[in-house]
């Protein structure tokens, strides 16, 4: 009965890890596809479409990206960067704040603060007077700070850290003010190195947001210098997709150099490279704090 039991638990564990495999490759495959059309010749995938494998193996899609437009791409990934460590670092530092106060039980109109933040999950005013808001109001019209602002709080995460920050035992709150630790003093030193995993976990999302952004782009930066990696990509194909159909005239669409498929796939991984890069050193954190606040005993 043990043995059968034993063999029963193997073969479960052995189905597992062969479904998790296979899915890990499904999912995989899209990504090894998109590198190896931007390694091919652009005459064999016109003759005989994608692979999985580079066909007439080439770099010079990549040379004649760096070459036409090298330095526009230096330019986007410089906004992206930057745009990427300010709002992210701007972000965790109000999100984490905001929790932080939400955890403390003793807070006046905790609830209160609590429900207006949920409130604007579900509910918001609209496209329109946002964009007013945020242009009359807020000058952010071809500014680098429209491609952070917007985007320097998300309701979803700061519950997300006010469940960590809740977990912590309020013994070790009590400690620290008797010692004469004000609030700040609390949140610095008690509260953030305790839960470096929802820092990294939050942070991890943010900076997903911020790289992946270009629709605050689209709506606020007329200025090319400013444009981000993401919406200098979206151009570019917005480009292709508005000469493939014929809605630019043959006279105008004669001067514009139109991107191949090889050329597409090119400027996707040159967009996506260096976050696939960053995101295995944050997974396991990033596992745990989606699990944090999931098991309650």
């Amino acid at each position: 009965m043990r043995k059968s039991k034993l063999f029963s638990d193997h073969l479960v564990t052995w189905f597992a890890y062969l479904f998790i495999g296979l899915f890990g490759l499904l999912c995989l495959y899209p990504l090894v596809l998109t590198l190896s059309v931007s390694l091919s010749s652009e005459h064999e995938i016109v003759m005989h479409g994608y692979s999985a494998l580079p066909q007439k193996f080439t770099l010079n899609t990549y040379i004649y990206i760096f070459a036409n437009s090298g330095m526009r791409i230096l330019k986007s990934y410089g906004v992206t960067i930057f745009v990427t460590a300010a709002g992210t670092i701007g972000a965790m530092i109000i999100t984490s704040m905001i929790a932080f106060a939400l955890s403390i039980q003793s807070l006046k109109y905790r609830n209160i603060i609590a429900f207006l933040c949920n409130f604007t999950i579900v509910f918001s005013a609209g496209l329109i007077p946002w964009y007013v808001v945020c242009v009359n109001y807020y000058g952010l019209k071809n500014s680098i700070l429209a491609l952070i602002l917007p985007s320097v709080f998300s309701v979803w995460n700061m519950f997300l850290m006010r469940t960590y920050f809740s977990s912590i035992s309020p013994s070790l709150y009590e400690a620290a003010k008797i010692d004469g630790a004000s609030y700040l003093l609390i949140y610095w030193r008690i509260a953030i190195p305790l839960s470096k995993t929802a820092v990294l976990t939050v942070g991890l999302m943010y900076a997903l947001q911020y790289w992946n952004d270009w629709w605050n782009a689209l709506i606020f930066i007329n200025n090319k210098d400013l444009f981000p990696l993401q919406y200098y990509l979206y151009t570019i194909l917005s480009n292709v997709n508005a000469i493939s159909s014929g809605r630019v005239p043959s006279g105008a669409a004669a001067g514009i150099a139109l991107p191949s498929e090889t050329v597409k796939m090119a400027v996707t991984v040159i967009t996506i490279g260096p976050i696939i890069f960053l995101y295995p050193f944050v997974q396991k954190y990033f596992v745990q704090g989606i699990m944090t606040g999931a098991v309650k005993e």
